[in-house]
């Protein structure tokens, strides 16, 4: 099994709903997104995914929430905007960016919230 990723960032407000304390407040991060592709098949040229592409596609979702109020933006606006809550949506939104290809998949999705916080999505 190959595995390959690419790291981008963005900074970013939110305020997280139904939490007691501090972070209910509105507060701002700089955010540190992974995403790491997997899959068993090389391409012709030696490659599992280019990472010109894989980048193309992070820094698409990443552009809806740089610099924005995430709670103002879709999912957010209903989705309490959490780091797990924005690994899962990171997550889906890359695998449905990479559809049409059978053969890689996303293994997981790790976004910093600050140097030492971290939360990651990934499917069994």
């Amino acid at each position: 099994m190959f595995e390959v990723s690419v790291e981008e960032t963005f900074a970013a407000g939110h305020a997280l709903r139904g939490y007691r304390g501090k972070c209910e407040n509105v507060h701002g991060h700089n955010y540190r997104v992974r995403v790491a592709i997997q899959g068993e098949q090389l391409d012709s040229a030696g490659l599992l995914v280019d990472f010109v592409e894989l980048k193309r596609v992070l820094r698409a979702i990443i552009e809806r929430l740089d610099h924005t109020f995430l709670n103002d933006v879709p999912p957010f606006d209903k989705l309490n905007p959490s780091a797990e809550n924005m690994a899962r949506y990171f997550y889906e939104e890359m695998a449905q960016g990479l559809a049409g290809g059978n053969t890689i998949r996303v293994a997981e999705v790790k976004i910093w919230e600050t140097d030492t916080a971290t939360a990651t999505y990934r499917l069994p």
